[in-house]
């Protein structure tokens, strides 16, 4: 608005200059310095003659001049240096349309016959699962309560399948989605049990939303049926690293990448079957056990478990196996000596100063040795 403001002003000066000139040849000395020169009688009338073209003219350079210079300053304005911002905000794991799907979904997650009835029934396999694999990192629990202590966040809870299991296990467990209408319902659904009412906490939001608030907190953090759906499978990783205190348990339950998993996990399971809507799956999302190990492994984890899961959609149940070449579940351990990687740009900061001192060192070296 400013450089359109400017120009206007830078216009109308000059249709002054114009006006002056027609009133009085008279004024032709008085104008010549601010004309910018010596002009005779008959430059001036050659300029009064094709003054609309010239000052049109005037006004699209000005007018692309300011406009030009305004886009400069913006850019400069939105600049940042790298290291004033080490932590992207625009940086997310949410895949907006995998929320959309997700949404129109929402209120159905109770529903045992309808479609995440799969999600129920596999509760039979992974409640076991992250039960047994806890209990190994404990000396002693109590009887009917075995988890009661720990503290556990479950990503990506849905409409809380998981997460009312494992706090009836005696956890202290917090659920977190980005759908709200999923949060609503999970909170609405262990409002009827006033014992999950007191240890499960849900959260409207990302993964990466309270790494900061949480970091180091968590005994163990679940992620069932989750990777698959994230937009950025490393930074996710890296979040749930972080939230994990030093010995902290991490299990994923995910669908691998093969030519089967497409076959029978998209085609015959949404397209043909019904069992899950279509569109609920994206084929080149699905991660193999091998890359999960590779990341996970990457970010200090150590992976402990990595297990089979065969569903027979006839009988609606799940059952171990050792083919991993559908869906699996893994178990991976934080070090409890994990050292956080400093940020690239102090790495390079810190070498750069050592080698400073370096060369000073050697320079005060070969002064010595000159004397």
């Amino acid at each position: 608005m400013l450089n359109v403001l400017l120009c206007r002003a830078f216009c109308l000066q000059l249709e002054r200059w114009s006006c002056i000139l027609r009133s009085s040849e008279d004024n032709l000395k008085n104008l010549q310095p601010l004309l910018g020169g010596a002009y005779s009688k008959n430059q001036l009338s050659w300029t009064l003659q094709i003054k609309p073209s010239v000052f049109s003219e005037y006004r699209i350079m000005c007018f692309k001049s300011y406009s030009m210079t305004f886009a400069c300053l913006n850019r400069m304005k939105s600049y940042r240096l790298p290291w004033t911002r080490l932590y992207s905000t625009s940086r997310t794991t949410v895949d907006s349309s995998e929320v959309k799907t997700f949404l129109a979904l929402a209120h159905r997650w109770w529903d045992e016959q309808g479609v995440y009835a799969p999600l129920h029934s596999m509760n039979d396999l992974r409640v076991p699962f992250i039960r047994d694999n806890l209990l190994k990192t404990v000396a002693d629990h109590q009887p009917g309560k075995p988890l009661s202590g720990m503290k556990i966040l479950d990503v990506g809870c849905g409409g809380g399948l998981l997460t009312e299991p494992l706090g009836r296990l005696g956890a202290s467990v917090i659920g977190i989605d980005p759908v709200d209408e999923n949060i609503k319902t999970a909170q609405h659904h262990k409002s009827f049990d006033p014992v999950l009412d007191k240890r499960i906490e849900y959260r409207a939001c990302s993964l990466e939303k309270i790494v900061e608030e949480t970091a180091e907190t968590f005994d163990a953090v679940v992620a069932s049926e989750v990777v698959e759906h994230v937009l950025d499978l490393e930074m996710f990783i890296q979040c749930c690293c972080q939230v994990l205190k030093p010995g902290g348990s991490l299990f994923i339950t995910t669908i691998n990448k093969t030519q089967l998993s497409y076959a029978l996990g998209i085609v015959f399971s949404e397209q043909i079957a019904g069992i899950v809507p279509k569109g609920t799956h994206t084929w080149e999302k699905f991660v193999s056990p091998e890359k999960l190990e590779s990341i996970l492994e990457s970010n200090g984890l150590s992976v402990q478990t990595v297990a089979g899961m065969l569903y027979n959609p006839f009988s609606g149940y799940w059952r171990w196996s050792e083919n991993t070449s559908l869906n699996y579940a893994a178990h991976a351990l934080k070090s409890s000596m994990q050292k956080h990687p400093a940020p690239a740009e102090f790495a390079l900061k810190e070498e750069t100063e050592e080698l400073r001192i370096e060369t000073s060192t050697n320079s005060g070296v070969h002064e010595a040795l000159k004397k």
